[in-house]
């Protein structure tokens, strides 16, 4: 490789995607509220403090990410504004924060609310407003529904689907053991838990129990007690990451070696595995869509140098071990290559026309195999996972990259 290539390689994604072509056409320029000559506003909530408050990494990652492309000049030669609230993961907050972003921030679009739960309370809002609800950072099945609503778009692959993969998995590798499943008691929990039973089909009875916890409670310790009494030989734990660690620990404790399954949201080394016990974490299993910042497979790839250089000049305190920074960057990526895609026309029917337009992006921090693909009729950007096991302190890839397409078995 040419040093001229090696240089190439090693710039950020945002270098390689965002740059500015000098024969650009000039069209006519169209704006909405929110965007203008010199600047985008993008709104944001993400939960920084409360029960779900992990996934704060998620906005600051975001944050980190369009002060960099704004270092770089900006999108089209439009600097990012990027307005990001806490919302702490309630729903009511939720809408206030939203409205807040909508009615006097003025914003373009609403970019990767995160939470099942807030979105859904802002959901009807957005549409009834047609602003852009885009990339949601909850994978939610709902999310894709562009016949009844139109403005929003999720992100990550689908919970049915990847909840179908466990079952896949499980049918293949586990057959005939006895599942447990934990489950948190909402829209999030109910949908990773119907894409396990759909995907059993006919063998659902191998589900012996299904115990689900509130938000609010505490601890998931009585929970995990009940689910042993049913002896199941694997424990699928539909968790967000504070009960996902504590699951993992309490399972420890009581002396018991179950088969575990975490979901792709709560895969978290920094953030789950290590409250958790490293220890104790041994064997877990999940899946995912991105590359893993603690895998040493990915030591020489260029999509993670530069990540790792992202994070260190933009996310100075970010663990490089904490996969929601890795989520955030992602769907800030895609973020940068639609509004690039836009040109000039930055208004809100065009936003939803380019992201309803994404086609096999690879993106340098995806899996191999992994794309970004959209349509007017298909709202779900990602809908591949590979399976991986968690051993020493790192994810361990394997098998090949599997959909777990909804309303198939």
């Amino acid at each position: 490789m040419s040093a001229t290539s090696v240089r190439l390689a090693s710039l950020s994604a945002a270098a390689m995607l965002l740059a500015v072509s000098s024969t650009a056409v000039f069209a006519q320029k169209k704006y909405d509220t929110g965007a203008s000559d010199t600047e985008i506003k993008l709104g944001n909530i993400v939960p920084y403090s409360g029960p779900a408050s992990a996934y704060g990494a998620v906005g600051k990652a975001q944050a980190g990410y369009f002060k960099m492309i704004n270092d770089k000049g900006g999108i089209n030669g439009r600097k990012i504004n990027f307005i990001s609230y806490d919302d702490a993961y309630s729903p009511p907050k939720a809408v206030e924060q939203t409205r807040k972003l909508i009615e006097s921030d003025e914003v373009l679009l609403l970019f990767s609310a995160l939470g099942t739960p807030s979105n859904t309370a802002i959901h009807k809002y957005m549409n009834a407003k047609k602003v852009p609800q885009l990339f949601l950072a909850t994978g939610a099945t709902k999310w894709n529904d562009p016949k009844n609503f139109p403005w929003t778009m999720g992100y990550l692959p689908s919970y049915q689907s990847e909840g179908r993969i466990y079952a896949q998995y499980l049918m293949k590798e586990k057959a005939g053991a006895k599942v447990g499943v934990l489950y948190q008691n909402d829209d999030f929990g109910k949908d990773y838990l119907k894409g396990l039973r759909d995907g059993f089909a006919d063998k659902a009875s191998s589900i012996v129990i299904e115990d689900s916890y509130e938000l609010t409670e505490p601890t998931v310790d009585s929970h995990i007690v009940k689910i042993k009494a049913a002896n199941p030989d694997v424990v699928v734990i539909f968790a967000t990451p504070k009960f996902a660690a504590q699951t993992i620990k309490k399972i420890a404790e009581l002396g018991w070696k179950p088969t575990m399954i975490v979901p792709g949201v709560s895969v978290s080394v920094g953030q789950v595995l290590r409250p958790a016990g490293l220890e104790n974490a041994q064997g877990v299993i999940s899946a995912h869509y991105a590359k893993d910042a603690t895998d040493p497979q990915w030591k020489d790839d260029p999509g993670m140098i530069a990540y790792k250089e992202f994070l260190a000049k933009y996310v100075p305190d970010g663990n490089p071990a904490d996969s929601s920074l890795m989520s955030g960057y992602n769907i800030a990526v895609t973020m940068a290559i639609l509004l690039q895609q836009c040109g000039d026309d930055l208004t809100r029917a065009n936003v939803m026309k380019q992201a309803a337009n994404l086609k096999d992006i690879q993106q340098p921090t995806l899996l191999p195999g992994v794309k970004v693909n959209t349509s007017p009729t298909d709202f779900a950007p990602i809908d591949q996972m590979q399976m991986m096991k968690f051993e020493g302190e790192s994810w361990k890839l394997f098998g090949e990259v599997m959909k777990g397409e909804v309303g198939t078995n």
